[in-house]
């Protein structure tokens, strides 16, 4: 039977790329506090484009938040947070639990579900001296969103009677996606990594030639009397500010790959990673469940039959059928959260379909960080040529060989 229009827009992610990206925007910055010689504590200064305020967070405010928000939305795609321990070295930790931090809060922000929910706008903005138990005095008694949705327990009436061979095709697809763009990631990450190298390659080069400058020593008796060693040698002392200016432009091309396309490739996976979370959640929580209570079932009903057969105390009868109704009475309310949660699954598809133009953002930003990098390298070598002419008589370094 074809769904009314009306049904129908209730399954549509009515949004776009834009208008998502729009939602909000949310500064995560580090505020470290020293004990000592060391860091003992890290904090962040939480900036909310949206709400035009800022609050003071740390880790495991994210993480109260982080459990609140999933145990409300486990049918949603929920990013998961960064690792609470220390992988790496402590200062690249910090950073990249930081761009993590900032990379899930802005993904939750957006999310036209949780964009609208109180629970979201307290996290950034409550300012109160505990918001931890302030988020679970105030949350974890409302109920799920399958207690709290007004359609929740219509679900099945919005859903495509191929809902199965639909989700299933692009689960495929969107792990397809998934794995191309972690390939796209890591080699984005190389080439940053390059430019961070070549970074320090340009310094030291520069070094080494002032090194060569500087040394002060008499050209040996040996040498040719029409040696230029001592004129050059001076000359080579000045040329560590361009190799230095250089250096510097590689790390700043560095910088731009990663903050402008490693870090758009990591958001987008981590909306991915959250999808394919979600997957194995309706696969592992209701559906499991649901199995489960209808073997639990199964077994009652045999057990009455066996009942019925066989004399048996009254009350025992009256206590087993009592079991049964309750059974029953579970087994109704999971498939209608089994239906509710295929729903929110069918709206999460299509958000992450949403998404997917992000990968023109992705190459835009991949293209001009490679033209504006190339530029100001360029701009750099073509002012040092000349000058190379002008300090070793006009050679411009061609007559090497």
């Amino acid at each position: 039977m074809r769904m009314q229009p009306a049904q129908e827009d209730v399954l549509v992610v009515s949004q776009t790329l834009d208008k998502l990206l729009v939602i909000d925007t949310v500064q995560v910055e580090l505020i470290p506090e020293k004990k000592g010689l060391f860091l003992k504590h890290v904090e962040y200064q939480i900036t909310s484009q949206r709400y035009k305020v800022s609050v003071y967070r740390r880790y495991s405010d994210f993480d109260v938040f982080h459990e609140v928000l999933l145990q409300r939305f486990s049918y949603r795609v929920v990013p998961a947070l960064p690792p609470k321990r220390m992988l790496k070295g402590e200062r690249e930790f910090i950073e990249g639990r930081r761009r993590a931090l900032a990379r899930f809060i802005n993904l939750v922000a957006r999310h036209p579900i949780f964009s609208e929910d109180e629970l979201v706008k307290t996290f950034l903005t409550f300012s109160g001296s505990d918001v931890q138990i302030k988020l679970r005095d105030t949350y974890k008694k409302t109920g799920d969103e399958f207690m709290t949705n007004r359609i929740a327990t219509q679900a099945k009436e919005y859903l495509p009677s191929d809902i199965q061979a639909q989700f299933s095709t692009s689960r495929e697809l969107i792990r397809n996606i998934h794995n191309s763009f972690q390939k796209l990631r890591d080699r984005a990450e190389k080439m940053a990594e390059r430019s961070k190298e070549n970074a320090t390659d340009l310094l030291m080069f520069g070094r080494e030639l002032s090194a060569l400058g500087s040394d002060g020593s008499s050209l040996p008796a040996l040498a040719s009397p029409q040696s230029t060693w001592g004129t050059l040698r001076q000359s080579l002392k000045s040329l560590s500010v361009e190799f230095a200016v250089l250096s510097d432009k590689a790390a700043q091309q560095g910088r731009r790959e990663e903050d402008d396309v490693v870090e758009k490739l990591n958001l987008f996976l981590d909306l991915l990673q959250s999808y394919r979370d979600l997957c194995e959640r309706h696969e592992k929580g209701v559906l499991h469940e649901h199995q489960r209570a209808l073997h639990k079932y199964s077994v009652m009903k045999r057990q009455m039959m066996s009942a019925t057969v066989q004399p048996k105390e009254q009350a025992s009868v009256e206590q087993l059928e009592s079991r049964i109704v309750q059974q029953e009475n579970a087994i109704q309310t999971m498939e209608l959260r089994n239906y509710f949660s295929l729903f929110c699954l069918h709206q999460e598809t299509q958000l992450i379909f949403t998404y997917l133009p992000i990968t023109s953002h992705i190459l835009g930003a991949f293209v001009n960080s490679q033209v504006q990098g190339h530029r100001e390298m360029g701009e750099v070598w073509n002012e040092l040529q000349p000058k190379l002419g002008c300090l070793f008589g006009g050679n411009n370094g061609r007559n090497a060989d």
